[in-house]
């Protein structure tokens, strides 16, 4: 298994790709490999030791369409000993009682197939009832929300990168 970061993402309007490619420029586009999740099978998340997972909430607190379609795949995968890093984009004031609910389906998941989450973010700044990607004080990864708060999304990004170097070991 290489060093590399497997990124993958879905995508219903944009938001969370652009954020995908915000997030692999900070890395850097030789560590970070970009895959829409629509194009993907098991064996692509297999590839990698690193995974960045990225999915927008839908709906109401629901995985965008792309990842819903894949969700059965993710039983099939083995993702023990695999570092896992998650980010949603959502709307905190439109759907503050499921902001960032399609994140922490998704690490839920991946946790139980034996995923180590990494990545987790604080709640500060953040305004919200409830959300399924909140555990333990934190958000269990990066939560961005385009709607409201896209002036921030840059330097969570920044920060997030950052704090993810050091958990992946780079």
């Amino acid at each position: 298994m290489s060093k590399k970061i497997g990124l993958f993402y879905g995508t219903q309007t944009g938001k969370t790709e652009s954020a995908a490619e915000m997030i692999r420029d900070e890395f850097g586009d030789d560590v970070v490999t970009l895959q829409d999740i629509s194009q993907a099978d098991a064996t692509d998340l297999e590839e990698y030791q690193c995974l960045i997972i990225g999915c927008p909430t839908w709906n109401i607190g629901e995985l965008q369409s792309d990842w819903e379609g894949f969700f059965p795949e993710l039983d099939t995968i083995n993702f023990s000993g695999k570092l896992v890093a998650y980010f949603g984009t959502g709307d905190q004031l439109g759907y503050g009682d499921n902001f960032q609910d399609a994140m922490g389906i998704l690490e839920e998941k991946i946790s139980e197939r034996g995923g180590k989450t990494v990545g987790y973010w604080p709640k500060d700044g953040y305004d919200f009832n409830e959300s399924k990607a909140f555990k333990n004080g934190k958000f269990v990864g990066l939560a961005l929300d385009e709607d409201n708060q896209s002036d921030l999304t840059d330097q969570r990004i920044k920060a997030w990168v950052a704090q993810l170097k050091t958990e992946f070991g780079l």
